[in-house]
């Protein structure tokens, strides 16, 4: 916190961080070799993410349609797209990170007569492999953009493609085999020779050199071993066929008989495998160097489909050697759905399998640990709650309650997450206890689970599970509040804490014997149920939030009939044989608001309550008399939460109109204003030390503000230094007539006033050299300023010149710099100014506002000339009227001496004219 003469200073400027946001919500997954970038669908878009740092490199621009199959080539240079238009979208893969979208370098409008739901490329990252939903499959040429087979015949849709370009270490001479293997739903297994070319009469080539019957149902997955010896194929019949496709046979069963005579190499079924789930997903696994070649004994295979694990098998025995995930309990048929997996991809170069779900997210295993290494949950939906955790370090995890029964819980330094399963119901409110160790959750399902975290350990991610639950109430459970103090021997932890239901009660647990630490070893078996100590009729409506004092003696409650209520708590410890003892008492009750009661919260330091309320205000009671000492206005919609920072002197609040704001509690004043949601803020989170604020919305957005006011303090202070020892040159070069340097100094600190005022000067200074009085301007030193000047400053003047000659004050100032610039310079020179000025891609908005250019120098100069004409022929015009005025006042004058003066001279009135061309 920074300070300053010893008071503290209020923070004013909280600076978006990182946002959290949807990262996939749809359709196939890319990751490249090396595990460090993720490719995913989002909408219509598809997004590079950074999977180390968790930051977003890059969004590819779509065509407004949804991407039906994407693949990333090997080497990770380039990205091919399909969507359903049906379009084929080739983009190159940025190496830095990118601020606009990258658009594609090819695109092939109707690539297919039907979707393309898979898609692979071959190893070489040449050729591009794409089967769509009519049955139609056809190959491309990356590079060059062309289709070189096309393969029809499939009946249905294409399920699974790969290609088989054998390497085989053993043998010298190179192996001309070029194959391409499709699956689809006619659950035939097709193998095509892509070195055999059609002629026109023949389209024989392009018929299948095998056909493979072995499912009854589609074939999701197909894998080939690195020499083409052996294949696997896996479907939605719960099985796993492993085929030889070098076995020595003569009209081989099973498969069409290939031309020639004699012996020859047909694929054969060498063995079934029964995994006993749909499988979606089968690959082949490398243990080290040792690449799987000789026997079908030497092969090891993954799976992964309904049951949401992935398992290892071996094939020599058909059983599983280890399942990298346990099953969950689940508790309904949609828990089991979402759980399911939908696509899975083996990295070899890092020995990592990773594993796409129905619900969106995409899990890393490590196959050398045979542990959960990292977790992106691709879509958090609407969230509700937020609470900071500490389970080593203090603020290193961040729980979400979502629109969903599983808790997410971040790390607060990248995207790497956890699920906790448990509820049965959607989660609405999170606490977390003193210490940030122990946290609670309250759900639809009428029970309140407690949460730790597992024993630490320093190369693994910190686990969490369930230790303990409290059930008893008739509703929802929609607020908890835990204890704010430890226990005196500091091991107990909390001992109590509070749940408000929409059955309009609040229940007083006692959670003194709560263990801190979770027992992975019970798999959450024998949870403690926690004893409820009172149970207290509160409210009429339902109860919308509780929160306990800094010192554990007061609970708030906050309610839909408009009122807050003060309780005092009388809780006693578990000593001896005698159990541990708590009640609570009404105090007081605040009564003020004209809407329902959203958020309470105690005072950090001070004996005051906010609140936060439908009625778009927050108010904050004094807890002596119960009355309303301040309230604040600002929010255009129902506040939703509300917090102290700073020592109780500032409010932080978020509401449903989708801003943050930062209060001053003494000036009863919006300090700052945060803006990064579409939706409803309904979580808010703030750090220990307070330099973090947390807000998470209904549009599935998680924003991290960072405490920036000591920065911009020291920004402005260096501003301020710099610009006063500019004013003081731009005096300096006044003094000694360096107009080039004074002109040029005021274009660059953007001051217009001062250039006017230099201007002026010069005009009103009479000339004494013969070189001033023949110069444009009544100065040859700004004559040849002016004839120099660069092309982004030129048009800069240009600007200020057309602010100037609106004002019958500056006018005269604006048409001598627009006549001296339009005699020193050529017409192309100040075209090529503006031009110059447009590829930099700034322009100057009356001086002071720095904008994007969206228009070519040529229409930022007809915008300038347009808007200068008018007001230049209107000046035009009041110099002509007062030329005629001037004559009028002559003939008077001449008429008033009687002819006097006929005949002689008479000296007539100077008038000075000075009219740009």
């Amino acid at each position: 916190m920074a300070s300053t003469g010893g008071k503290s200073r209020l923070k004013t400027v909280y600076k978006n961080k990182r946002s959290i946001g949807p990262l996939h919500t749809c359709g196939s997954v890319a990751v490249s070799g090396d595990g460090s970038r993720l490719i995913t669908c989002v909408a219509e878009e598809a997004v590079l993410t950074n999977i180390l740092t968790g930051e977003e490199i890059c969004r590819f621009a779509g065509d407004t349609q949804s991407i039906t199959s994407l693949c990333l080539t090997p080497s990770a240079s380039q990205l091919i797209v399909f969507t359903s238009a049906p379009s084929l979208r080739v983009y190159e893969i940025p190496t830095a990170a990118a601020s606009n979208k990258i658009h594609p370098v090819r695109v092939v409008a109707r690539a297919h007569d039907a979707p393309v739901h898979v898609c692979t490329i071959d190893p070489s990252s040449t050729y591009l492999a794409s089967g769509s939903a009519d049955g139609v499959v056809k190959v491309w040429d990356i590079k060059r953009g062309y289709v070189t087979h096309i393969f029809k015949g499939h009946g249905g849709i294409v399920s699974a493609l790969k290609f088989n370009f054998p390497r085989d270490p053993s043998v010298v001479v190179s192996q001309n085999t070029l194959q391409l293997i499709t699956a689809s739903v006619d659950t035939r297994i097709r193998i095509f020779d892509l070195t055999a070319t059609a002629s026109k009469g023949d389209q024989g080539a392009l018929r299948p050199i095998a056909v493979l019957e072995g499912h009854v149902s589609v074939p999701r997955g197909l894998d080939v071993t690195p020499d083409g010896k052996w294949l696997i194929s896996g479907g939605r019949d719960s099985v796993v066929l492993v085929w030889n496709l070098h076995a020595k046979s003569i009209g081989a069963k099973s498969a069409e008989a290939t031309k020639g005579k004699g012996k020859s190499n047909s694929p054969v079924l060498a063995q079934t495998i029964p995994v006993m789930e749909r499988v979606e997903a089968v690959g082949l696994l490398q243990a080290g160097d040792l690449v799987p070649s000789s026997s079908a004994s030497q092969l090891r295979f993954y799976t992964a489909g309904e049951k949401g694990i992935i398992r290892i098998w071996n094939v020599k025995d058909s059983s599983v050697l280890y399942s990298l995930s346990q099953a969950a309990d689940l508790q309904t048929e949609d828990q089991e759905e979402q759980r399911q997996i939908v696509e899975a991809v083996y990295l070899p170069l890092i020995s990592t399998i990773v594993s796409v779900h129905a619900d969106q997210n995409i899990l890393f295993y490590d196959l050398n640990t045979r542990n959960l290494h990292r977790q992106l949950i691709g879509f958090n939906d609407e969230i509700v709650d937020a609470v900071f955790l500490s389970p080593k370090s203090v603020d290193s995890h961040i729980a979400f309650a979502t629109n969903s029964s599983l808790i997410r819980i971040y790390s607060t330094a990248g995207l790497d997450a956890r699920l906790l399963t448990g509820h049965t119901e959607i989660v609405l409110s999170l606490d977390h206890g003193a210490g940030g160790k122990l946290f609670a959750s309250g759900s639809k399902d009428r029970s309140v689970r407690l949460w730790a975290p597992a024993s630490p350990n320093d190369n693994l991610p910190t686990e969490w599970g369930c230790v303990a639950i409290c059930e008893g109430h008739a509703e929802s459970v929609g607020t908890i509040a835990m204890s704010r103090t430890s226990g005196e021997d500091g091991t107990t932890g909390v001992q109590f804490m509070f749940s408000g239901s929409q059955d309009r009660t609040i229940k007083m647990w006692y959670i003194g014997d709560v263990p801190l630490v979770f027992d992975a070893s019970q798999h959450g078996q024998n949870l403690m149920k926690c004893k409820s100590l009172t149970t207290h009729k509160a409210h009429e409506k339902d109860i919308n939030s509780l929160d306990v004092a800094p010192n554990d003696r007061l609970l708030a409650s906050g309610s839909q009939d408009r009122t807050a209520k003060i309780y005092e708590i009388d809780f006693s410890r578990a000593t001896g044989d005698r159990s541990a003892h708590g009640e609570i008492k009404l105090l007081g009750t605040c009564k003020g608001h004209k809407r329902g009661i959203w958020t309470v919260k105690f005072g950090r330091s001070e004996r005051v309550l906010a609140t936060g309320s439908g009625d778009k205000t927050v108010k904050l009671w004094n807890l002596e008399d119960f009355t309303c000492v301040k309230t604040f206005e600002g929010h255009t919609n129902s506040v939703l939460r509300v917090d102290f920072i700073d020592h109780g002197m500032q409010l932080v609040t978020s509401a449903s109109d989708g801003l943050v704001k930062l209060w001053n509690v003494r000036e009863e004043e919006c300090t700052a204003t945060m803006d990064n949601h579409e939706d409803k803020v309904w979580a808010l989170a703030v750090s220990t030390d307070e330099r973090t604020i947390v807000s998470a919305a209904a549009d599935s957005v998680v924003t991290f503000w960072q405490d920036c006011t000591e920065e911009q303090e020291r920004e402005k202070e260096a501003k301020r230094s710099e610009l006063v020892l500019r004013e003081q040159d731009f005096m300096n070069y006044l003094s000694l007539h360096d107009y080039r340097k004074a002109i040029q100094l005021a274009l660059a600190m953007q001051q217009p006033g001062r250039l006017l005022s230099l201007f002026k000067g010069i005009r009103a200074t009479p000339s004494e050299s013969a070189a001033d009085a023949s110069s444009v301007t009544g100065n040859s030193a700004v004559d040849e300023v002016l004839r120099t000047l660069g092309g982004s400053d030129l048009a800069r003047l240009l600007r200020y010149v057309r602010d100037w000659n609106p004002n019958a004050k500056t006018s005269g100032v604006a048409q001598g710099v627009l006549y001296a610039v339009m005699k020193l310079r050529s017409a192309d020179d100040v075209i090529a100014a503006f031009t110059d000025e447009a590829q930099e891609g700034i322009l100057q908005s009356s001086g002071q506002e720095s904008v994007k250019n969206t228009a070519s120098g040529n229409t930022a100069l007809k915008e300038l000339v347009d808007g200068m004409i008018p007001y230049t022929e209107r000046h035009l015009s009041r110099v002509d009227r007062l030329v005629q005025d001037s004559f009028v006042v002559d003939y008077i004058l001449s008429e008033m001496d009687d002819g006097m003066f006929d005949g002689q001279d008479v000296d007539t009135m100077d008038i000075d004219i000075e009219v740009s061309p």
